[in-house]
């Protein structure tokens, strides 16, 4: 009787693995395999089926809190209640949503400072775009920067 349990827990493990598997492997790998564009080096431009997309960041004086950050983003249309999310990419520190404030027909700006990281210049930073909760895809590059001390 312990032998059937066994044997039908192995077979429904084999299923599931063959079921899940493939997609739990393809949707991390797409993530890892993507080029990165470093903001600090040049503006990050790319089109999507709304129309053509830029992003670039500035680093500006530095603070008490750190060095600030002023992020331009050119957008082919305007979406609702639309964010700039810092996350970490080298280690995770947590998400900061920046709300972006709209300065012109198609261009929003934000200004922020990065979360401190004992890691000094080697910390990573990633940004994604969102609409509310909703992830705006379509960047074909990851947006990162390194932290500037």
């Amino acid at each position: 009787m312990l032998r059937a349990i066994v044997v039908v827990g192995l077979m429904v493990g084999a299923v599931a693995l063959m079921v899940f598997g493939p997609r739990y492997l393809r949707d991390s790998g797409d993530e890892a395999a993507r080029a990165e564009c470093n903001l600090l080096e040049q503006p990050c431009t790319w089109s999507a089926e709304s129309g053509d997309w830029s992003m670039s960041l500035e680093p500006g004086e530095a603070g008490s809190q750190g060095v600030e950050y002023h992020l331009t983003v050119n957008a082919p249309e305007a979406p609702s209640r639309f964010l700039a999310v810092l996350r970490g990419e080298s280690m995770y520190m947590g998400e900061y949503p920046v709300p972006l404030k709209q300065r012109g027909d198609n261009r929003y700006e934000a200004t922020f400072t990065a979360p401190f990281c004992t890691t000094g210049t080697d910390m990573i930073w990633r940004i994604d775009l969102q609409a509310g909760q909703d992830p705006i895809s379509g960047a074909p590059e990851k947006l990162v920067f390194r932290a500037v001390k």
